[in-house]
């Protein structure tokens, strides 16, 4: 009996010493954002996504790629024609090889896909603390969380507990798991400028960008849920159609 008291006290104390240690390592829940596209009858806040676009194009692409996005999608985003071919013009991409064989470079037509920041992985890898980067295409959809995650990521940088070793090159961040992420803060205030005069804050970016990232990771979303409204409507309105003919035929029998 007494060796048994002793060894649950051993264990009671052991629990405390591992408790705080327990605690660091865990990565608090993203708080619950509310999104344009939440629910049955949400649909992608294109102005925001459209912002989303330029963060993305002018800071993200610069480590991330979207592989499966062409700029002809962002038509698809509400930009006209002329603005998609403006865009593709401004960004060079690999065309081949010429004549003589060598790899040669020139401005992006709609048709081409979102330009790539790295020739490959490893030149990725080393550019980036030996972390790669990822393929930003459906990220969305890709991570637990979704969207809150992604928001949650952008703006959870900040200096790291005093008592927390940090790794050469590391960035704290309160929702990357372990805290440590190869990635520095990719946001500043005012780092872009947008159209439409909305102040570029880092809150705004973050939820600009993932607004985008959400539309890129389903781009027919939105179609096939005007879809669905269009046909439960169209059920409701040949229920109600239906039972006034039944009442009807059924009027003279009683």
């Amino acid at each position: 009996m007494r060796a048994l008291r002793l060894l649950t006290a051993i264990a009671a104390l052991a629990a405390l010493a591992l408790a705080p240690a327990r605690a660091a390592d865990e990565t608090p829940h993203p708080p619950h954002q509310h999104w344009h596209s939440d629910g049955v009858f949400g649909t992608i806040d294109l102005a925001s996504a459209q912002r989303g676009f330029h963060v993305y194009n002018s800071v993200c692409a610069n480590c991330h790629g979207m592989k499966l996005m062409a700029y002809r999608n962002l038509t698809d985003l509400g930009l006209t024609e002329e603005q998609v071919k403006a865009i593709a013009a401004s960004i060079t991409v690999p065309l081949g090889l010429n004549d003589a064989g060598e790899p040669f470079e020139g401005p992006a037509t709609p048709a081409s896909r979102f330009r790539a920041p790295y020739p490959n992985d490893k030149v990725a890898r080393v550019v980036n603390n030996g972390a790669l980067p990822p393929d930003l295409s459906v990220i969305v959809r890709a991570r637990e969380g979704g969207a809150d995650y992604i928001y949650a990521l952008l703006t959870g940088f900040a200096d790291p507990p005093a008592d927390m070793r940090m790794g050469a090159g590391m960035n704290y961040n309160k929702y990357f798991p372990g805290h440590q992420i190869a990635m520095r803060p990719p946001l500043v205030d005012d780092q872009v400028e947008f159209a439409d005069g909305t102040k570029a804050t880092i809150p705004q970016m973050a939820r600009d960008v993932t607004e985008f990232l959400t539309w890129a990771s389903a781009p027919e979303v939105t179609e096939r849920k005007r879809m669905g409204i269009r046909v439960v409507l169209f059920l409701a309105l040949m229920t109600v159609l239906t039972y006034l003919v039944k009442r009807q035929i059924w009027s003279s029998i009683h």
